[in-house]
């Protein structure tokens, strides 16, 4: 990648915005507020243009994949509890005009059985899961190859 203000969209859905709070055991004490500083700070190492965004509304979601594929904007992208079951967010996804990171913090294949199929997978560049905030920085540098 060689323009220095590349936009990248990080988008986080559901209950993902409770970070640090939100069964720590699994999710870890970060807020998401420091989750925003590592995007931030990794995607300036990078010279990407980091953009940042939370919702718990399908919808919301829905849009700001529009919005990316649009603008031909490369996405990170924690679907949350949407990764199960929202083929509105899957058709969003498959309109992407530039890559696309599906990411998780845990590793859903661990977990209970209903997180282990995930919709939007299949129309995802590739998906990074299990490692906590360095699935974002992962995701961050993924996407340095993807555009080069």
């Amino acid at each position: 990648m060689t323009d220095a203000s590349r936009r990248v969209l990080v988008l986080n859905g559901p209950n993902l915005g409770r970070l640090g709070s939100r069964e720590p055991e699994k999710y870890g004490t970060t807020t998401f507020a420091e989750l925003v500083g590592v995007c931030e700070k990794t995607g300036a190492e990078l010279g990407f243009e980091v953009e940042v965004r939370q919702t718990d509304d399908e919808a919301e979601l829905v849009g700001w994949l529009h919005e990316a594929a649009d603008g031909s904007t490369p996405v990170v992208l924690n679907p949350a509890a949407f990764t199960h079951y929202s083929y509105a967010l899957r058709d969003a996804i498959a309109q992407r005009t530039a890559p696309l990171i599906e990411i998780h913090l845990t590793n859903p294949a661990t977990r209970e059985e209903f997180r282990h199929t995930s919709v939007v997978a299949g129309v995802a560049t590739g998906t990074i899961a299990g490692f906590g905030l360095d699935s974002y920085r992962l995701a961050l540098r993924a996407l340095v190859s993807l555009e080069s």
